[in-house]
């Protein structure tokens, strides 16, 4: 493990001057963007490594995988778990008991379910809407014109707080692909400030495109692979 934790640790140190010339780059604060370790096919002790370097935010795509690994770092101090992937409605209440956000909203129907299940746990749970601006079948999210009807639905929940938007773009080799993207959430993001003032975060930016990400204004950018290494998906 020492190995694995040395790696770990040297690719979190690399990520995070990256992310520092970038930031100079676009003239922002490096504190203004934060780096999620998207931990998706890793055990748990990559997890425990990561945190052991000094990573806290981490997100996870299933809730199951979660589910797992919880009982390890669930009570590490200061650990800021988020869903990033998907959820099913019927997931709702597992999902708001381990997780710390979930970035991933698409529907009333899941918000109203999140904020009763975070209400049952007496706590308010922060959520981010994500909308979907590619073509793609394979990406999820709300349509873009959906978002401002969705957003005055939401607001009036008790135990749910509006913090932001999260995409995917299109996967490519070109950063450059992404910009207008991401351009988009962030008009998106903009226009929904005027009327729900927490909306702050844009969700934006994985390992092949975040220097781009960062210019266009992201707050979180989300990197895996560059971390821990290789995915290795579970047998089912």
């Amino acid at each position: 493990m020492a190995n694995s934790q040395t790696h770990i640790a040297e690719n979190l140190a690399r990520i995070h001057e990256e992310i520092r010339q970038a930031c100079r780059a676009a003239n922002r604060d490096e504190a203004d963007v934060a780096l999620m370790a998207v931990s998706k096919f890793h055990p748990v002790e990559a997890l425990v490594e990561a945190y052991g370097a000094g990573q806290r935010l981490f997100g996870e795509n299933r809730v199951q995988e979660m589910q797992q690994k919880f009982p390890t770092v669930g009570a590490l101090a200061g650990i800021d778990l988020h869903l990033i992937g998907p959820l099913q409605s019927n997931k709702s209440a597992k999902a708001a008991e381990i997780f710390h956000a979930i970035d991933t909203v698409d529907s009333l129907k899941l918000a109203e379910r999140l904020s009763s299940a975070a209400a049952a746990l007496g706590r308010t749970l922060p959520i981010l809407i994500e909308v979907k601006l590619s073509h793609e079948e394979s990406k999820h999210g709300l349509a873009p014109e959906e978002l401002p009807a969705l957003l005055d639905a939401i607001a009036p929940l008790p135990n749910l707080t509006l913090s932001g938007l999260m995409t995917v773009p299109p996967w490519s080799e070109d950063a450059e692909t992404a910009r207008p993207y991401f351009q988009h959430l962030r008009r998106l993001l903009d226009e929904s400030q005027k009327t729900h003032a927490t909306m702050t975060q844009l969700s934006i930016g994985m390992s092949n495109d975040f220097h781009v990400a960062i210019e266009e204004g992201s707050t979180c950018i989300r990197i895996g692979t560059a971390i821990f290494g290789k995915r290795v998906p579970a047998a089912v």
